[in-house]
């Protein structure tokens, strides 16, 4: 019976080989399980099915065009629901901690966070949609693929310029009121959210 050191070396071993070749723009996502693993895994764990990787539920990466393209494809996913999946649009602008970020075709490779702002497609010259997202991350590919995750999202239309302002004035009194670091750091928060907000709807 080998050990537990063992079978995570070997596990170990497994997964750099998924990285290598996830990481290869030429390759398609596929999972590399190594017959040594697989044998230590039954030795080991007769009984329990070999964990799945994530690569093996992932679609393969597009190659890189040799010429930019006309156009950006953006997947946008929130836990619960698929907002766009693979939109071709002229421009996705981001709420990026470090400012506002504009993706075109060709965009240099780059992983951003995201804070609590909003998010606007571009098509036919003008703004096709727009979100509000609270938090997340944008991953900007090589092959001019966007992928956003958000925690929330709501498209902009759906709030209500007054209760932006009612919340934000809420939020204000939380935090002159909090004794605690915890109701301090809540109001916070929310103070970011709603100035944000009414910024968005210009109130």
């Amino acid at each position: 019976m080998l050990g537990a050191r063992s079978v995570a070396r070997a596990w170990a071993t497994g997964l750099a080989a998924v990285q290598r070749r996830w990481l290869s723009e030429a390759a398609p996502i596929a999972p590399v399980i190594s017959e040594e693993l697989k044998q230590k895994w039954k030795e080991v764990a007769p009984n329990l099915d070999l964990p799945k990787f994530p690569s093996q539920f992932m679609k393969p990466r597009p190659p890189v065009p040799s010429a930019i393209p006309e156009k950006v494809i953006v997947n946008f996913v929130l836990p619960h629901e698929v907002e766009l999946e693979a939109q071709q649009v002229e421009m996705v602008i981001l709420p990026a901690t470090t400012g506002q970020m504009g993706v075109l075709p060709g965009h240099v490779p780059t992983i951003a966070e995201l804070k609590p702002g909003v998010l606007s497609v571009h098509e036919g010259g003008q703004v096709k949609s727009q979100y509000f997202v609270s938090s997340g991350f944008a991953f900007v590919h090589a092959n001019s693929v966007t992928d956003v995750v958000a925690i929330e999202a709501v498209p902009l239309d759906r709030f209500d310029p007054e209760e932006v302002k009612k919340g934000l004035t809420d939020c204000t009194q939380k935090l002159n009121a909090a004794t605690t670091d915890l109701e301090r750091a809540q109001a916070q928060i929310g103070i970011e959210v709603h100035s944000a907000l009414a910024s968005a709807l210009g109130v």
